[in-house]
This record gives structure tokens, C-alpha cells and sequence, in this order.
């Protein structure tokens, strides 16, 4: 019910899925498959993410339960629907994003099973479902749901039309039926809501055994190409029946759960143009439009629905009959489960009345609209015999359709698309990377410290006021602590040697801990000074193995003074947001006056600090202690090393040569 959270899984199944189509990387198409479905669905997701933080902070929460209760309002929440809808589209499919599907089932057959036909790429049609009660009725979401869905269906079911590879066959039916279910669980309303969820079941259920029957001919056929298959329907009976009950109720055929989820979608549109289209007109074209495209989407349906039937059982002229070995229980029983289920929960009908009755009740009452087999006649029947009966007939006759697919296949590919876009990001970070990646640390510091400059800088800067009232010191002994950071700090830049520089950065940590001691806090400061007693310890360990002054560099003085520039306006707002944020509190955090509240009777200290470090949290205060340990140890072996070069009698040599400069290091 939290929207980050949900965020959180919705990358695992992309992450999952990647590794999954990836297939441990063996094959380049599979490792190109992967990396284009983990591409798509991550770019997707984030921009999910940003809309999930625009919707939640708008709502002032980010449980999806109150903000379908409560929906917000307002130009942020339309930005942050649109985010959110362009990750649902990349994970379902939908155009443009739908070529990475198609793509991926160059998986083995129980993973497009499983997450390609059954469960991953549903999640984006889950989070249209959940948040349409809330917002459907906005354009800025109906209108992208609707398009994009229809479109998906469209495109979908034409390619599927036209594939010999019946896994890819499946695969853009796939693509076909996410755009219906979108259109369903996204369009708002009782009964859309109602044929939504028996598709969404419906679905899993008939093409899981549709990808398994593929599977089954693979193996056992050696081939899933429909022009090298012939006469399987005779050699194997039992499973042309299996794939028959799932394949009519792909088509939605009755007594099928498609037929009973067909007709209630078709009901849905053709009742709004009934009920509502005499008094708005808008509505009336709107629901013309939608219920006409559901029925060019459901023709094309029951088209290549009849070309899988056909490509994978019939008797084909001119083709030698194929040669198959009888499948193993083991491998038909588990396909057999869910098309005997879609046809047990068709003939039950009011089963599926009650479980989709819960999301159903989100919507305002309707006309009561409930699943069943016959409603009598009417437009939702005839829409769904007009799918099937000219369905068939563009099968009978597809090769016009076939000479015309031909055509259009050279034109607008999204599939190129997304090459022409990879291909295109990879020049610029070749161009972006030449000209940044430059070898120079300043160099990136200043890059990284005008990034903090331009974006927090700036907002800090335009919307924070200095605190009216702001002490110079609270003790005058910060003063001169104070002048001596900034007096080594100056230095440290100055320094030409090593060994100087290094000196005068243990100057301002030992400076920093006695400004601790003075402000009360002598804990603080004890592990201050421990840090930089240790850390002054390697650095002069590790100079003698450097020479002794740093390398001279001539730099224009046109780049000198930007960096400077850059410099001092990082250190200047470093000081600004310390003063903003001190003087912004009012009163102590309620965890912070908890701890000062148990500190004497639970910890037994009038120190907090010491409190919360030895009781509070101790176990920080052990993970601190081992790195410390740990930093401690490396010291030692550095001094142990040194003293069993000496025993060995090997000669120290710094990196310049100067016995000076080892004199002073190594005293």
C-alpha cells in the first residue's frame, strides 16, 4: 500500500527479469534481449519514481488507500500522473516502449511463461488498476491510457498476425491483450473495472498453456516454426485440445473466462453510448470510439488466434507431416490446470462476480452489471460475434493483409527506434566523457562543486533568510581555534612540500576537536583527535614512498581564477546553509530531548553524548570502533614493514631521490 515500496519490488522483477532473459549471459541475442528489457523498464522506473515523490508529497502521503480516497489535486499531480504513466507503459508494453517484450522470449519458455505472459509485465497494468478509481476521470490520464492502449492492441495483434515463430507469435499477442487490459483497468468506471479483472485472470490463464504447448513443440517437434509444422493435431490429440480451450478463450469464445471478460468490456463502452451519449455528445463519440477500437483489437485477436491453431497443428500442403515423440505427463499436466480453469471459471461465472467484487466496489454504483453467459441479445453480442466471424475470415484471407504488412514493415520500426536511440546516447557519452573525463581532480571538483553551486546553491540563496539574531561565538575561545583552521587551511594550499601540507591538514583536524572541547563535548573531541592523530600517521608513513615537493604545473592564470572563484563560493555557501540551519531550529527534535530526557535514568550519565554512544547506540559505537581496529591495524603493518626493511638492511628511497625530504619524513 506505500508507493515507494511498491517501487522498491517493481525494479527487483526488472533486475529479476534481466538476469532471467539474460540466461547467464552465454548467447549474444539473449544478452541483448536482456539488457534492452532492463533498459527500457529501469528508464521507465525512475520516471515512475519521480512521479511517485510529486504524487505523495502533493497528498501529503504515500499510501496509495488514502490517496485513492483522497485524491490531490492541482499542475504537480498531472506532471507526476504523467511520470507515472510512462512507467507503467514501459513495463507493460505499450507503445512505443513494446518491442523489449517480443524481444525477451529468447528466454526459455517457463520464464515467458511466468513473467512475460502471467505476472512481470502485468505490474504496470496492476498500477494503472490501483490508481484509476482516483483518477480516471482526468484527462491527462484517460486520454494517454486510452491511445496508448488501443494503439498497443492494434499494433500488437497486426504484428502477431503475421509472425511464423510461435513464440513470437504469442509474444506480440501478449503486447495485444496488455493494450486491452489497459484500456479496461485504466478507462475508470464499475463495469470496465469489472471486464479488466476477468481479462487480467483470463489472460494469465490461457496464454501460460499457450507458451507451454510452444515449449512442448520445441522439444518434442523440433521446431516452432509454422512453416515446417504439419499434422501435430493428429500425432498429438490431447494437446491440440489443451491449446484449443486456451486459444477460443483468447479469442473469446463462449463459454471461455475471455468471453465472459469480451463482452462485459463491449457492455461497458456500449452502455455509457446507451445511457449517457442522449444527453452529452462527447461522451456518445468518446464511447463510439473506444467500444469500435476494442472490436478491430478483438478481430485481430481471434485472427491470429486461429493462425496459432493452425501454424501449430494443421495438415499443410506441401509440408511433410512432422515427426513427434509423445510428451511427458510432467510436461502437459501443468499446462492443462489453467485452460481447464479458464473453462471451469467460465461456467461459473458468479465465482468470478465475487472475486473481482472487491476492486469493483471502489467505483460509485453503476447499473449493476454482473458477469454471465448469456445476457440476452443485444450490441455486446453482436460486437463479440462480429470479432470472431471476421476474425476468421482475415485468417482465411490473410494474404492481402500479408502483402500490406510487407509494406508497411519498411517504414517507422520501434524497434529501430530504440536502436536509433542507443546508438545516439552512447555518441553523446562518448562526446560528454571526452570532454569531462579530462584526468584532473580539480578539474572534477569543480564540476561537482558548481553542480552544488547552480542547484542547491541557487534555491538556498533565493528562498532562505538569515536568522535575525546570530551570535559571532558562544565562547571566546572559538575565536582563535577558529583563526587557526582557516590560517592552516590558507597554508595548505600555499604548501609546495608534502610534508608541509600534510602537517597543516592535522593543524585544522586538531583545531576542529579542540572547538569540540570548548562547545562541552570532550567525547567527540577524544575520537577527533584519535582519527587525525591516525590519519597524520599514514599519510607520513605513505610520503616516503613520494617526492617532496609537489609537482609544478603552469596553469593560465583564465583557469586559475574560476577555480578559485568556484572555490571560495562552495566555501561561502558551506558557511551560509551552517548558519540557516542553526538558526532554523526552534526547539530540540523529539528524539533528541528523548535522549536528554532518559540520559540520567536509563543510561546513568549526565553526559548525553557519552549516553548515546556507549548505551543508546552501542552498537554503532562497535562498528565505529572496529574501523577504527581495522584503520589501526593498517597503520602497524606500515610501520612493521619499514622496520623489517631496516632488519633486512634495504634502503628506504623516497620517490625523489632527496635525502632531505627522508630525513624529515622518517626523522
Amino acid at each position: 500500500d506505500d508507493l515507494l515500496t511498491l517501487y522498491v519490488f517493481w525494479e527487483i522483477t526488472s533486475v529479476a527479469s534481466f538476469l532471467l532473459v539474460g540466461q547467464g549471459g552465454q548467447d549474444r541475442e539473449s544478452r541483448r534481449a536482456a539488457v534492452q528489457a532492463l533498459l527500457v523498464t529501469v528508464f521507465g522506473g525512475l520516471a515512475m519514481l519521480l512521479g511517485f515523490v510529486l504524487l505523495g508529497e502533493a497528498a501529503g502521503t504515500y499510501r496509495i488507500s488514502e490517496i485513492v480516497t483522497d485524491p490531490p489535486g492541482g499542475p504537480m499531480v498531472a506532471a507526476a500522473l504523467v511520470l507515472i504513466l510512462l512507467g507503467a507503459f514501459t513495463k507493460s508494453a505499450q507503445l512505443p516502449f513494446h518491442p523489449w517484450l517480443p524481444a525477451a522470449m529468447v528466454a526459455p519458455t517457463p520464464v515467458s511463461a511466468y513473467l512475460h505472459a502471467a505476472s512481470m509485465v502485468k505490474a504496470g497494468v496492476y498500477l494503472v488498476a490501483r490508481l484509476a478509481p482516483a483518477f480516471a476521470a482526468e484527462p491527462v490520464w484517460w486520454v494517454p491510457v486510452v491511445v496508448a492502449g488501443l494503439g498497443t492492441m492494434l499494433i500488437g495483434g497486426w504484428r502477431a498476425l503475421h509472425e511464423t515463430d510461435l513464440k513470437r507469435l504469442l509474444a506480440f499477442g501478449t503486447v495485444s491483450q496488455l493494450g486491452f487490459l489497459m484500456v479496461l483497468l485504466g478507462a475508470g468506471g464499475r463495469t470496465t473495472a469489472l471486464a479488466g479483472i476477468t481479462m487480467l485472470l483470463a489472460h494469465g490463464l490461457f496464454k501460460a498453456p499457450l507458451f507451454l504447448v510452444v515449449g512442448i513443440l520445441d522439444k518434442h517437434a523440433g521446431s516452432r516454426d509454422v512453416r515446417e509444422l504439419s499434422g501435430v493435431g493428429r500425432a498429438l490429440p490431447g494437446l491440440a485440445l489443451m491449446a484449443t480451450l486456451a486459444a477460443a478463450s483468447m479469442a473469446g469464445l463462449p463459454p471461455l473466462l475471455g468471453f465472459l471478460g469480451k463482452e462485459a468490456a463491449f457492455e461497458a463502452f456500449l452502455h455509457s453510448i446507451a445511457v449517457e451519449g442522449a444527453a452529452v455528445e462527447g461522451v456518445s463519440v468518446r464511447g463510439w470510439s473506444v467500444a469500435l477500437g476494442l472490436l478491430a483489437g478483438s478481430v485481430l485477436t481471434a485472427a491470429y488466434s486461429a493462425r496459432f491453431l493452425w501454424g501449430a497443428f494443421a495438415r499443410k500442403r506441401g509440408v511433410e507431416p512432422t515427426v513427434t515423440g509423445q510428451p511427458e505427463a510432467g510436461l502437459t499436466l501443468p499446462a492443462w490446470i489453467p485452460a481447464l480453469a479458464g473453462l471451469a471459471l467460465g461456467l461459473a461465472y458468479p465465482v468470478m462476480d465475487a472475486l473481482g467484487a472487491s476492486y469493483v466496489a471502489a467505483y460509485p454504483p453503476g447499473d449493476g452489471y454482473h458477469l454471465a453467459l448469456w445476457h440476452g441479445p443485444g450490441l455486446p453480442l453482436l460486437f463479440s460475434a462480429i470479432a470472431i466471424g471476421l476474425g476468421l475470415a482475415l485468417h482465411r484471407w490473410r494474404a492481402a493483409a500479408t502483402t500490406l504488412h510487407r509494406h508497411l514493415h519498411h517504414g517507422v520500426s520501434a524497434q529501430r527506434g530504440y536502436e536509433v536511440a542507443v546508438a545516439g546516447v552512447e555518441r553523446v557519452a562518448v562526446l560528454v566523457t571526452g570532454r569531462l573525463q579530462v584526468g584532473s581532480l580539480p578539474t572534477y571538483l569543480a564540476v561537482i562543486l558548481g553542480t552544488v553551486l547552480l542547484l542547491p546553491g541557487t534555491a538556498l540563496l533565493l528562498g532562505t533568510a538569515l536568522p535575525d539574531e546570530q551570535a559571532l561565538y558562544d565562547v571566546p575561545m572559538q575565536v582563535p581555534l577558529g583563526l587557526v583552521v582557516v590560517v592552516a587551511a590558507l597554508g595548505v594550499v600555499r604548501a609546495r612540500r608534502r610534508f608541509t601540507a600534510v602537517l597543516l591538514v592535522g593543524v585544522i583536524g586538531y583545531g576542529i576537536g579542540g572547538l569540540f572541547v570548548v562547545d562541552g563535548a570532550p567525547d567527540l573531541a577524544l575520537a577527533q583527535f584519535l582519527v587525525e592523530t591516525l590519519t597524520l600517521v599514514v599519510f607520513v608513513l605513505v610520503l616516503r614512498r613520494l617526492p617532496a615537493h609537489f609537482a609544478e604545473v603552469e596553469s593560465r592564470r583564465a583557469v586559475q581564477v574560476p577555480k578559485a572563484l568556484i572555490a571560495v563560493a562552495g566555501g561561502v555557501l558551506v558557511a551560509f546553509s551552517a548558519v540557516v540551519v542553526s538558526g532554523a531550529r526552534q526547539e530540540l527534535p523529539s528524539a533528541s530531548a528523548e535522549y536528554v530526557r532518559r540520559a540520567p535514568a536509563e543510561a546513568g550519565a549526565t553526559n548525553v553524548v557519552s549516553a548515546i554512544l556507549v548505551d543508546f547506540r552501542a552498537l554503532d559505537t562497535v562498528g565505529e570502533i572496529t574501523v577504527l581496529l581495522i584503520a589501526a591495524a593498517g597503520t602497524a603493518s606500515l610501520v612493521f614493514a619499514t622496520r623489517h626493511d631496516r632488519r633486512r638492511g634495504d634502503r628506504v628511497v623516497s620517490g625523489s631521490g632527496d635525502p632531505e625530504h627522508e630525513t624529515e619524513v622518517l626523522g
